[in-house]
This record gives C-alpha cells, structure tokens and sequence, in this order.
C-alpha cells in the first residue's frame, strides 16, 4: 500500500501535486460551467453515478438533509463543497505517493442510512454547521463506527457561516450517535499524524478561513485514547479546500502540501486500523 516515509515520501508530493496542477485547471473549468450542477439555481444539483463496490478504494462523500435556513452556494447542499474535484485531487496525489490504486474518477455519495456505506472503510463528512441528522441516520453511523469504520469531518469553525452555532450542532447530533462518547483534543503525537508522512507540528496546518487556531478533536473506541481512533475532526480549518484549489494559485503550495499530507494520513490510519 505504501511507497515510502521521510524525505523522499516528501519529494514525491511535490512532484505529484505539480503534475496535478496541469489537470485541475481543466476540472474547475468543468466545475463551474455547470459540471454536476454547481453552475445552476438551487434544486438543480446532481453527483455522478456512484461506482459500484469492486474492492478498489473508492472515497465516500456522506450526503445529508441541509438543515432549515442552511445556506446553498450555486446550488449547491452544503455537504457537497468542493465535491468531486477535492477528492479527486486527493485521489490522484493517493495514487502517487502509494500503491493503493484508488478510483480517482468517481467519487461515491452515500447517505449514512445506506447500507452500502458498509462496504467502505472511510466515510467523509463536510460542513456540519448545517448537519440534520435523523435516527436511522445516526443509529447506521453509530454502527459504522462502532464496527471499524473511521469518519473523517472537515470545514466548519467556532461560529458557522450565516449565523450557525457550528461546534454546538456538531456535538448535538454525535450525542445522539454516542451518546456517552467524549471529544478529545489531539496532538502531533497521535499516530494518525505519522500514519505516512511525519507531521511533527500542528501548527503549521493550514487555516482556510479567519477562525481562530484549526483544531484536531477526535473520538476514541470506549473513550480510550490509546485504542482506534474512530472519527477526526479539523475544526476551525477547510482541509479539503487545499486539495479543491492545489492547481489554481489560490492557495500557497506549502499549505497546500500540508493538507495533502493529513489527507494522505488520514486515509492511511482509516485503511489499517
């Protein structure tokens, strides 16, 4: 699954995200004419077929209902932000810097009700602020977790966008998933952290928008942080906005890298834990 650690791993991410740079100017251009309905009014938003289960690790975009009053962008739900180019992007660095093989076309939807989440080991989860949550939902994503499966939940902050009480409705509805479930801050030390690339410094994480210092939080098995990480949370930071953006300039490339790295990482932890 793995290439290699330490100072050549690190070479490879620069080589890989500079040939990206070549094709995501292309994709965003697809993007925003339209693409999977980015360009129209609300309710004209649609994703690409999800790929059928053929054992190659395909990414896992969670889907959810907007909460009332959430705001769209584009037409776009607030769960799908940066969704296919991010993964894509991330996908296609996977495929450089490892064996893993990963689909980097197509990139699943899936509500968490879907009993076809099961076949995949890493769900990912975006812009909680707007996150509603019923009780099939959060019984399927308690059980996901429960039998190995590893979330990862990305880009909200303090206060969310437009007046949403972020953390407060995060927390809320995991309540209702684990209820006696706590969160625990995390540090550079946690193994996720040097899972593939070594990042001995979490203060040099990216910070998408002006919120405060981007935050690790994670949830243990039996709220035990020296068992399985079951769920990470960046808080106060978009990591997925670095790999959204990585070819059009508008982000620097050292942050760029970074976020690359956590994701890397992070799907390396989710894989063999």
């Amino acid at each position: 699954m793995m290439r290699g650690r330490g100072p050549s791993a690190r070479v490879l991410l620069g080589a890989a995200l500079a040939a990206l740079i070549a094709v995501t100017a292309l994709a965003q251009g697809r993007r925003f004419g339209g693409g999977f309905g980015f360009g129209g009014p609300r309710g004209r938003f649609r994703t690409m077929p999800n790929a059928p289960y053929d054992g190659r690790f395909t990414f896992v975009r969670v889907s959810y209902e907007t909460a009332p009053g959430g705001y769209w962008w584009r037409g776009q739900p607030s769960w799908s932000h940066g969704y296919p180019i991010a993964e894509q992007n991330l996908m296609k660095i996977m495929n450089e810097v490892s064996y893993l093989g990963a689909n980097e076309e197509t990139i699943n939807t899936l509500a968490l009700d879907d009993p076809e989440l099961f076949k995949y080991p890493v769900a990912y989860i975006i812009e909680v602020s707007w996150w509603t949550l019923t009780d099939r939902e959060a019984g399927a994503l308690r059980t996901y977790m429960q039998k190995g499966g590893f979330v990862i939940v990305d880009d909200f902050k303090a206060y969310g966008d437009f007046g949403s009480p972020g953390w407060e409705v995060f927390e809320a509805n995991m309540k209702r998933v684990l209820p006696e479930a706590r969160f625990f801050e995390m540090s550079a030390s946690h193994p996720i952290f040097h899972s593939f690339f070594e990042i001995n410094n979490l203060d040099v994480i990216p910070q998408a928008y002006n919120a405060g210092k981007p935050v690790f939080r994670g949830i243990y098995e039996d709220n035990d942080p020296s068992k399985r990480l079951m769920m990470i949370v960046n808080y106060n930071t978009d990591v997925s906005q670095y790999w959204e953006w990585s070819g059009m300039g508008l982000r620097p490339i050292d942050d760029t890298n970074e976020a690359y790295k956590l994701g890397v990482n992070y799907l390396i932890y989710g894989l063999t834990h």
